[in-house]
């Protein structure tokens, strides 16, 4: 249908058609909200003080799918429909949990679920380690737990951090970007194409969730669930793109650029898994031990807090991207970790005298 249209045309139409379906949605599912009562009350975990409705996942979920199915080849990217099918089984689950609230147990158990349809289903899995700790490839029984494990860390990583307006998305909106310039570079549209329909649905939801006080709303498990599960899939689509290096704008190193490219996401479910494991408390019940939080408690505003966290995700994209080729995988997953470990533990520094 589009063979005639340049590529990027098609790549600019999906951003756009995604966008303009969240921006336009999120208003009517406000008001639906407001009237069956449908709110995140205040409470101890939360950081917000008014009753705010959680179902912005409804907005992202229509323009992501809408604008991919729309714009994508399925003949060049088959594995697609097992992708918008394991989208689906994820918004039946978060919707399920912004209403009634569910088990975490019968969470991650739709997150397995979804995960083996994408794993078994389609092409879509680690086949190859790119030389770190000197393994290169994989066999499948290997391969697969280690795409699921991906997959659930990722997910539950922007699950975690989808505790202050904008930050989940905000940081969605970084990774699809970079990923998505880095795939329409590599000439991989239809990996470009699923990245512009997210970037454009966050970007829609950005409009209300930390710009509007009339029609504010948060991502809810439903938008987070599946902005995890799409980064998931562009981040192991990476991985697998680089098992190679003769073509233009390969990287080398792909597992550490993919672990610098989610620091924030990533670094933050180390850190609190870490902590309520040693505090003995049940590894998924919500704190405010997250780093955001502790920005929060410094005496930061939201937006500050968002922003600061987003700017250091950059840095890391950049440096990631810049510094594949000046050095070995290993030496470079040091430095990513040296460095994640300085910037975060500076704000907990001060905490800490501030208390004294």
């Amino acid at each position: 249908m589009f063979e005639s249209i340049p590529e990027q045309y098609i790549i600019a139409g999906a951003f756009i058609v995604s966008l303009f379906i969240s921006i336009f949605s999120i208003p009517s599912i406000v008001k639906v909200a407001e009237r069956k009562h449908l709110f995140d009350e205040p409470g101890d975990r939360a950081v917000h003080t008014m009753s705010t409705p959680t179902l912005g996942g409804l907005a992202i979920f229509s323009g992501l799918t809408v604008s991919s199915l729309f714009f994508s080849d399925m003949t060049e990217i088959p594995e697609l429909k097992f992708i918008i099918a394991g989208i689906i089984i994820l918004f039946f689950v978060g919707i399920k949990d912004d209403i009634l609230i569910i088990a975490p147990l019968t969470k991650l158990t739709g997150q397995v679920l979804v995960t083996f349809i994408i794993v078994f289903f389609s092409d879509l899995q680690i086949t190859n380690l790119h030389g770190f700790f000197d393994i290169t490839d994989i066999p499948q029984f290997i391969g697969i737990p280690l795409t699921i494990f991906i997959f659930l860390v990722v997910i539950n990583g922007f699950n975690l951090i989808d505790g202050i307006d904008g930050l989940s998305a905000s940081i969605g909106v970084v990774v699809a970007c970079t990923l998505g310039v880095w795939f329409y570079l590599t000439e991989e549209y239809q990996y470009a194409i699923l990245s512009a329909s997210v970037a454009g649905a966050l970007f829609g939801f950005l409009r209300y969730n930390v710009f509007s006080k009339k029609n504010k709303i948060f991502m809810g498990d439903t938008g987070s669930l599946i902005l995890g599960l799409i980064i998931s899939v562009l981040i192991i689509k990476f991985n697998e793109k680089n098992i190679v290096h003769n073509f233009d704008y390969a990287k080398y190193g792909a597992p550490v650029i993919s672990i610098a490219v989610l620091i924030v996401p990533l670094y933050d479910t180390l850190r609190v898994m870490f902590i309520r494991f040693f505090q003995k408390k049940p590894l998924f019940k919500p704190d405010k031990q997250h780093i955001h939080h502790t920005f929060i408690q410094l005496g930061l505003s939201h937006k500050q807090a968002v922003l600061i966290l987003v700017l250091i995700n950059i840095l890391f994209c950049i440096a990631a991207m810049y510094l594949h080729n000046k050095m070995g995988i290993r030496r470079l997953l040091l430095m990513f970790l040296l460095a994640s470990m300085i910037i975060f533990y500076v704000p907990e520094l001060i905490k800490m005298k501030k208390r004294k």
